[in-house]
């Protein structure tokens, strides 16, 4: 018997979900911009520097504190040998030097170490929680630094590449450039050599220093010594003093510069007692920052 074929109805349409697209596709274009953003910025961010911090060279500093080096009754014949016959040893730093990253400084450095040029000069300046300056060109006599007759001119002084490392805490060497504070009168001879530095104190950085003084090596031991050194008390003027200075320094006086000479001075002589060169069997060590 014939029986006709029922047809059966077709499966109901599923709902579209039209709110679920634009969901979808602001996904898609977040992404997608995202990405182009970072493929941007990757070709147009420059690649940071290889810069070779392998300690070459090891040199010491030893500081001491000198109780009659500003006694009253001192003569024109008395010097450290004399007066500091019975200093207090504040201790030994040990200084790791980067010759390949800045080997003129570096070189600099060396000479006056084992010239002992810088032996028997002066801490000059403390900067509270900065770092401390040493190396002041001028009289002997004043615990100020002679340079030697040959000593080689740093032309990296002018090289943009020798200030690419930065004063990133406690215990950077640094070729103080932007606080150099030797007289007019020297840095004008045609034999100046600059070879005042700077150590950071901590505890912290000193980004104001960053890109104008050399930093070319780093403290491997002592960082107590650094300590102590930032922890001696200094000259600080009154407000009243600062605010009469900057007066007299608007109104051109000279005398406004000379004034400021005592500044951040430290109150007990600060000194550097010896120096000179450490030889290590292998010259290269292993690169070190803190």
């Amino acid at each position: 018997m014939y029986s006709p074929i029922t047809p059966q109805s077709p499966p109901p349409l599923l709902p579209h979900h039209h709110h679920h697209i634009p969901s979808l596709l602001s996904s898609t274009a977040i992404t997608r911009r995202s990405f182009l953003l970072y493929t941007s910025l990757s070709t147009l961010s420059p690649p940071r520097p290889n810069l070779d911090t392998t300690i070459t060279d090891r040199v010491f500093l030893d500081f001491s504190i000198c109780s009659n080096y500003l006694r009253p009754d001192r003569t024109l014949s008395d010097n450290f040998s004399t007066l500091c016959a019975d200093s207090v040893p504040l201790g030994r730093l040990v200084l790791g030097l980067y010759g390949h990253l800045v080997p003129l400084t570096v070189s600099n450095f060396k000479t006056m170490c084992t010239s002992y040029s810088y032996k028997n000069t002066l801490v000059h300046k403390i900067f509270p929680g900065q770092f401390f300056l040493a190396g002041r060109q001028g009289r002997r006599e004043k615990g100020e630094v002679k340079v030697p007759q040959d000593l080689t001119r740093n032309i990296e002084s002018v090289d943009s590449k020798a200030f690419k490392l930065t004063h990133s805490g406690p215990g950077i060497l640094s070729l103080c450039l932007s606080e150099n504070d030797d007289e007019d009168d020297i840095k004008l001879d045609p034999e100046y050599r600059n070879v005042e530095f700077l150590i950071t104190t901590g505890p912290g950085p000193c980004p104001q220093l960053d890109s104008k003084n050399i930093v070319f090596g780093v403290v491997l031991e002592g960082l107590d010594v650094v300590t102590s050194i930032a922890s001696i008390p200094t000259y600080k003027p009154s407000d009243r003093i600062r605010q009469f200075n900057d007066l007299a320094e608007f109104l051109g006086d000279e005398r406004a510069q000379n004034a400021r000479t005592i500044w951040n001075k430290p109150l007990k002589t600060v000194y550097i007692s010896d120096c000179g060169e450490l030889k290590v069997a292998k010259p290269s060590l292993t690169p070190s920052l803190p």
